[in-house]
């Protein structure tokens, strides 16, 4: 084995090694999310302090691109301010002029650099997770790449999606046996998130109930001009409000977060009907800029971190 290769697969020795010799310096590393640092060889969890770091979110995107600079807020901010959030914000500002840039860009800042070659550089992503970071998870038979895209464009060209994993096996050629495990894995990645009914179990052996893309910016690639809008906007409030808040699926609504609120996602003429006589509902309306009543606009859950 070449010698730099030894050095790849001995990174975090190579690391500690670093730390003892040299005090005074500050390391800091990054790492595909699917490498568990406590398994490493030099036990770097005693030393290291390790952050996950999310895609940008809106507000962070605002702030990146476009010099637009806001405090986070809360999710009890957002809906106690609800008939006043629009006085957080200068008069000027227009919540929705970005918002579709954001929905196709703005979660990856590398595909901001050059946005003209950002599906290509998304699908290189997208093949790098499945190809040669998965080779990492224990029980992931690296032959079964290929299938595991497949799954992923199914999934990216679904309305919000309830799986029926007999079907998807037949579609993407894994044993639906293993389908679950397959789930889980692309969970790990950060391309996939898998969501159950609140008080579900969420074993790896246990079928979700729904299953959303982790980000927008993964539908756009993956579906190009299939996508789906309403799958879109609830992959967009699911990627931003799970970062803070836990999420489950309501028996009413489409997600209850925090173990507290329900929230109905839809386009500006979404009805109150799916969450009539719930407590402490709201309707989450894609395409209006502020709030009224129960009613919150889907760009403002950006604002979460």
């Amino acid at each position: 084995m070449p010698p730099h290769r030894k050095a790849v697969n001995r990174w975090s020795k190579v690391i500690k090694n670093i730390y003892d010799f040299y005090p005074d310096l500050k390391i800091i590393f990054t790492g595909s999310s699917i490498i568990d640092i406590s398994k490493q060889e030099a036990d770097l969890s005693r030393i290291a302090v390790i952050y996950e770091l999310p895609g940008l979110s809106y507000r962070e995107f605002l702030a990146m691109q476009y010099d637009l600079k806001f405090p986070k807020l809360s999710i009890e901010e957002i809906l106690d301010k609800n008939d006043s959030i629009h006085t957080l914000f200068p008069s000027d500002f227009k919540p929705l002029a970005h918002f579709s840039e954001y929905l196709q860009l703005g979660y990856y800042p590398l595909l901001l650099e050059e946005p003209l070659t950002s599906q290509y550089r998304m699908n290189q992503l997208i093949r790098t997770v499945v190809e040669s970071d998965m080779a990492e998870l224990k029980d992931f038979d690296i032959r079964n790449a290929k299938k595991m895209l497949q799954l992923l464009y199914v999934i990216a060209q679904q309305v919000p999606f309830s799986p029926n994993i007999s079907k998807l096996a037949e579609q993407t050629g894994i044993h639906r046996n293993t389908l679950n495990n397959y789930l889980y894995f692309l969970e790990k990645t950060k391309l996939i998130s898998l969501v159950y009914t609140s008080g579900k179990s969420t074993s790896t052996l246990q079928k979700p109930d729904k299953i959303y893309l982790n980000n927008t910016a993964l539908i756009y690639t993956l579906a190009e001009d299939k996508s789906n809008i309403g799958n879109v906007r609830e992959t967009f409030f699911h990627s931003q409000v799970s970062q803070i808040y836990s999420i489950d699926l309501p028996k009413k609504g489409d997600f209850y977060v925090g173990n507290k609120y329900t929230f109905e996602v839809g386009g500006k003429n979404k009805t109150q009907k799916q969450i009539k006589d719930v407590g402490n509902a709201f309707v989450v309306k894609d395409d209006i800029s502020f709030s009224s009543g129960n009613v919150i606009p889907l760009w403002l859950f950006g604002f979460l971190y």
